[in-house]
């Protein structure tokens, strides 16, 4: 074989050496961010109203006043059942319940729109997804307790539902971080035992609803069939077809908005 001398040489070497170290091609490094949990920088778009749907930004809701909790005919102080801020402020309240859809993107729509959302966690349903709720909690969403099973409380003696209330308080804590102070009983049913076991676990606030948003539009527990400032409104059911939940959330929002209003915080109106 023919030694190779001069610049040939040097430039084989120098490929050689080269060749010595590790190369990572960019779309290979790309890829091991996102598998690393690390996404790319997206900018929000200049508009992002229009990018989730709508014809024009959500107003910014105003600062609001504290309310009071409920007190018990018999002199015990017991968390309020609210499906309904009495308030002035022309805001309604978006919730969501469970945790079973974990989508990113709804993520973002929370963070470039701004939206107060409030999430009910169930641990047997989003404790494999705790990852993505911290994530919306970084990006504004209030976490609160819907319990660890989803247990139909009524009925049930107080150490079980106790154990279901404070179970999730503690488990929301530890793996989130969050200690909640409102609460919302599984399918909505609840007893004079609930409410006992619920104030000794740190709650304040049972919430239920007034108006829920099913797979075609909103539909109401009582009163007028239209939304109102101060109404609860549930976002769901969640459903393995149909509409994604960004879809249900933007639905609402332009019913939020032709009705002249806004989408407030709702841990800022029941302390």
């Amino acid at each position: 074989m023919r030694r190779v001398r001069g610049p040939a040489a040097a430039l084989a070497a120098a490929l050689l050496l080269a060749g010595c170290a590790p190369s990572v091609d960019p779309i290979e490094r790309l890829g091991k961010k996102a598998a690393e949990g690390v996404r790319p920088h997206r900018p929000a778009p200049a508009q992002p109203y229009r990018h989730w749907g709508l014809t024009e930004p959500l107003a910014r809701p105003p600062v609001p006043a504290a309310h009071p909790l409920g007190v018990h005919p018999g002199g015990r102080t017991l968390p309020p059942v609210v499906d309904h801020v009495p308030t002035r402020d022309r805001v309604v309240f978006l919730t969501y319940d469970d945790g079973a859809e974990r989508d990113p993107r709804f993520v973002s729509m929370v963070r470039e729109l701004r939206l107060p959302v409030s999430m009910f966690l169930t641990d047997s349903v989003a404790g494999p997804g705790y990852g993505h709720f911290a994530r919306l909690h970084a990006a504004g969403a209030g976490l609160q307790n819907h319990t660890l099973d989803h247990r139909a409380l009524a009925g049930l003696p107080y150490a079980g539902q106790r154990a279901e209330i404070c179970g999730q308080q503690d488990r929301l804590r530890s793996r989130l971080g969050v200690r909640p102070r409102l609460f919302r009983p599984p399918y909505g049913t609840y007893d004079t035992t609930t409410l006992r076991a619920a104030a000794d676990c740190g709650i304040s606030s049972v919430v239920l609803w007034r108006a829920a948003m099913t797979p075609t539009d909103l539909v109401y527990r009582r009163g007028p069939h239209h939304l109102r400032p101060g109404d609860i409104v549930l976002v769901g059911p969640d459903e393995a077809t149909g509409p994604s939940l960004r879809e249900r959330t933007a639905r609402v929002l332009r019913r939020v908005q032709q009705r002249g209003l806004t989408v407030g915080r709702l841990e800022d109106y029941l302390n």
